[in-house]
């Protein structure tokens, strides 16, 4: 039987729904990835392949416009959660709002949390 698929919790730009999620995303960005990283469970450090990757690849010859540890994280929440979207939504999600797109997840996550609902672990 298929699991009925959900909404995000809050939208891309809920920011007033939960200030503080927004408050710190907007004065340290960086950190606000490290914690959604680590709050999900991968390495804290993996959001500053977003920040030194572009560089690394410019310096090859090789252009690179998607964030990839934004998209990664950003599918692999929608997938462990059940959340309706495609990766196409993700993509231009994660290269044009990169930081709401941060702060849409740690809210997420502390509501995931909070409520303790159940993982689905979907496949793509």
């Amino acid at each position: 039987m298929a699991q009925q698929l959900t909404n995000w919790n809050s939208g891309l730009y809920s920011c007033c729904d939960n200030m503080s999620s927004c408050c710190y995303g907007f004065w340290c960005c960086p950190c606000m990835a490290c914690s959604v990283a680590g709050s999900f469970g991968e390495n804290r450090c993996l959001p500053l392949c977003d920040i030194f990757s572009p560089a690394i690849t410019a310096s090859c010859g090789l252009p690179l416009c998607v964030p990839p540890a934004a998209l990664a994280l950003r599918v692999a929440v929608r997938h462990r959660y059940g959340i309706k979207g495609s990766l196409c939504k993700d993509i231009c999600t994660s290269c044009f709002c990169e930081w709401c797109s941060y702060c849409q997840m740690h809210r997420e996550l502390k509501y995931r949390k909070k409520h303790h609902n159940n993982v689905v672990n979907m496949q793509p």
